[in-house]
């Protein structure tokens, strides 16, 4: 009786731990400066005002659910000329530019975000 109620116990806690690894993995978790627990909202395509001159591919480090991405997006678009998409799933951010912008100021950004930047090329 004693051992089936250890197994009980188990098993309950596994299902918690599994649910929240799976919120953890959807961004709906505390994870990363999350929301804890509420839906975290996608942020908005930014626009650039010029015709685009140059794209880059942004390879990034660290990245872990939606609210990691919603960091990296926020920090790279809010650098004057540049419109950021960034993907959980390829690790990168695909950055368009409408005027000069240096890999060093994409970097820093990105870094100052909290995470690393593994490579910039051109796309």
């Amino acid at each position: 009786m004693a051992d089936a109620i250890i197994i009980l116990v188990v098993v309950i806690i596994l299902i918690f731990a599994l649910k929240g690894s799976i919120k953890h993995f959807k961004g709906e978790g505390a994870c990363c400066g999350g929301s804890g627990g509420v839906k975290t909202k996608k942020t908005k395509k930014k626009t650039l005002e010029g015709p685009l001159i140059g794209r880059r591919t942004i390879r990034i480090s660290g990245m872990h659910c939606q609210n990691c991405v919603n960091s990296v997006t926020n920090a790279l678009n809010a650098i004057d000329g540049v419109s950021a998409e960034v993907s959980l799933k390829k690790n990168c951010a695909e950055v368009s530019c409408d005027r000069a912008v240096d890999d060093i100021d994409l970097k820093q950004a990105v870094e100052k975000a909290g995470f690393e930047v593994v490579d910039i090329s051109q796309a």
